[in-house]
Parts: structure tokens; C-alpha cells; sequence
């Protein structure tokens, strides 16, 4: 019986937060179309790439949007039980308030892991290959960097020439062994620039260790400096903010390709962020379980439903924005990276380790 019973609650609690996703899907799928025919406006490309575009990107919104569904989804589910008597005909059968919680809540976190394990990769291919077709397309393509396993490419074009530079890799505030190709509007290479390091902390590249090789009539001339300084469009953290959104990077590939990223020019602080945003997410899904359980289970009239759905929504903002202002305090250097991550979720299970308490009681 206790089987049955299990089954019933985690089928039903499943059925719930899938159906949460699919209206959020075709909500979100709407708005983001608009957004990327308006996009493709003036490019000849039928509805077919905004078609797909959309699908591409819409499974990694629902993967940050999780939190959320299975918190709404949990209410509704939790409302559902009351209003047609389950958790009194539960009871009967032994099972208490926070023990029908702890079977949902544990449902929500091991979707959570499937999510983590099995859906990121999905996802996060999706995301990159979204974002590659709209590079394709993007007006804004004079100025482009690439970081791949051949080192750190960057594009620049202004009114007289452009420049691309391509170095081993980027540690720091560092380009390493860095060859810069300067070309004319004829695409002719006037200028070849080698050095050792490039200090880009700066939008004034300072150079060490250099050779200039400049051309003419296709004969060259070589000089060499100790220093040399570059005007640039990029610097470090301009380049680093380009990769502030790893969606593109699953939790499997980074934990197993962690150092290869670092090689990459990713930095230990974005790479360790993405690393505890993905282990947070099964525990803030269990956490949200038990959040809601706390606004519902035990209101007896209609009326108390309607007054802790609207407590439990204004809490969720609540939660949002101090999620915010945690990651904010990271970027200002007031606590660390990983205790703002983690921040909120100690909150939220603190607030609902009292919580439960009354849950049992109910």
C-alpha cells in the first residue's frame, strides 16, 4: 500500500510541474518569437529560423525558470490534496504532513539532479548553437572574440584598417604569446606585431618583449621593443564579460573538463560560479517544495488559500531579489562568490527548518 501511495504522490506531483512547464513553454515561446522575427526583420530568412532559433533557446530559460514552475506547481499541488481530502485520507494510512513534504520535496530534488545531469547537456548544445546562428547574423560583427582550443582569437575593424589578434591563451589580466595582424582596407597585411605578454588590464594594451614586422612593397622592416602599447576596444574584463554566461558549458563538462576551460582563457571565479549555481539547484528545488508546503498545507477555508498564495508569491519576489543583491555584494568584493550563491539557499532553509515544525503540527 505505502508503494501505491508513493507512487501516487510523486506521479501526481511530476504530472503537476511538467504541465507548469509546458504553460510556461508556450508563454515564454510567444514573447521570444516576436523578439527574434523582430530580430530577423530585415534579413530575408523566412519564419522557419526564428522558428528554431526560439526552440533553441527556450529549454535553457526553463532550466533557470525550474525554481519557480516546481514552487507554483508545489502550491497548486499541495492546494489540490486539501481541497479533495487526500492528506486527511493520507493520514489515515500513517502518513504525516511532513512526511507527504519530504517524499514531494525529495521528488523536486532528485528532478533536480536529472535536470543537472541529464538535461544540461541538452541544453547547453541548444544555447551554443542559438547563439552561434545569431553571430551569423548580427550586424554588430566588427568586433568579435572567440575563445576555443586554438588559444584567443579577437576581430577589430575601425575607419582605417582592422586588426586580428590571436594569442596562446588568457590568464589574468594577461594575453600570452600573442601574434596581431594589421590589415588595410584592401585586407593587404601592413603590420605584423608579435610579443610575449600583453598587459590588457586596459583598453592600452601594454606589449613586452616585442617585434614589429612592417610591410611595404612586400618587403619588411623589423623592429624591436621592450614595450609597445596598443589601443584596443577590449580589455580583460570586457572579454571576460562575454563569458559571464556559460549556459553554454553543461555541469558534466565542466566538472570533467575543468582545467581545460581554465587553458581556455575562462576564469577560476565564472567557472566556480557556474560549478555552485548547478550543485544549488536540486537543494533550492527541495527547499521551494517545503517553502510551499509551508504557505498551504493546513489553511482550512478558501479564503486563508487565497491570502497565503498571495504571501507566498510576494515571498518569491522576496527570494528573487535577494538572490540579486547576494550576487551584487560578490561583484563589489563585500562576501565572497560562492557564500553569495549559497546565501539564499541558507536562508530559505532556515526559514523553513521552523517552518516545518508547524507543518507537523497541523
Amino acid at each position: 500500500m505505502n508503494k501505491i501511495l508513493y507512487k501516487y504522490l510523486t506521479l501526481g506531483f511530476l504530472k503537476i510541474v511538467l504541465n507548469s512547464l509546458l504553460i510556461i513553454f508556450c508563454f515564454v515561446f510567444i514573447l521570444n518569437l516576436f523578439e527574434e522575427i523582430n530580430f530577423f526583420k530585415d534579413i530575408n530568412v523566412g519564419i522557419g529560423l526564428p522558428l528554431l532559433l526560439t526552440l533553441m533557446y527556450i529549454p535553457n530559460l526553463l532550466v533557470q525558470l525550474l525554481p519557480f514552475a516546481i514552487f507554483l506547481a508545489s502550491m497548486y499541488y499541495f492546494l489540490s490534496l486539501q481541497s479533495n481530502n487526500d492528506l486527511l485520507s493520507l493520514k489515515v494510512f500513517g502518513f504525516s504532513n511532513w512526511k507527504i513534504v519530504l517524499i514531494i520535496s525529495t521528488t523536486a530534488l532528485i528532478f533536480g539532479l536529472f535536470i543537472l545531469f541529464a538535461a544540461t547537456p541538452i541544453t547547453s548544445a541548444m544555447i551554443k548553437f542559438y547563439e552561434k546562428t545569431k553571430a551569423t547574423y548580427s550586424k554588430d560583427i566588427d568586433h568579435l572574440v572567440s575563445i576555443n582550443k586554438n588559444g584567443v582569437w579577437i576581430k577589430e575593424i575601425n575607419s582605417k584598417n582592422f586588426r586580428i589578434t590571436k594569442a596562446k591563451s588568457l590568464e589574468g589580466n594577461f594575453l600570452n604569446d600573442l601574434t596581431i595582424y594589421e590589415f588595410n582596407k584592401n585586407n593587404k597585411v601592413q603590420k605584423r606585431i608579435e610579443s610575449k605578454t600583453a598587459d590588457i588590464s586596459n583598453k592600452l594594451w601594454m606589449l613586452k618583449e616585442v617585434k614589429i614586422y612592417n610591410f611595404k612593397n612586400d618587403l619588411y622592416n623589423l623592429e624591436e621593443l621592450s614595450e609597445y602599447k596598443i589601443d584596443s576596444n577590449f580589455d580583460e574584463s570586457k572579454i571576460n564579460s562575454l563569458y559571464k554566461n556559460l549556459d553554454t558549458i553543461s555541469f558534466v563538462s565542466l566538472v570533467a573538463e575543468y582545467d581545460e576551460y581554465i587553458k581556455k582563457g575562462y576564469t577560476n571565479k565564472l567557472l566556480n560560479k557556474k560549478l555552485n549555481d548547478s550543485l544549488s539547484l536540486p537543494i533550492f528545488l527541495f527547499l521551494m517544495v517545503v517553502l510551499a508546503s509551508i504557505f498551504t498545507v493546513g489553511a482550512i477555508r478558501k479564503t486563508q488559500n487565497t491570502y497565503y498564495i498571495f504571501i507566498a508569491i510576494i515571498s518569491v519576489v522576496v527570494i528573487y531579489f535577494f538572490k540579486d543583491l547576494s550576487i551584487a555584494l560578490a561583484e563589489t568584493n563585500r562576501i565572497s562568490l560562492i557564500l553569495s550563491i549559497w546565501m539564499p539557499i541558507i536562508a530559505i532553509g532556515l526559514f523553513c527548518s521552523i517552518g516545518v515544525i508547524q507543518i507537523n503540527e497541523k
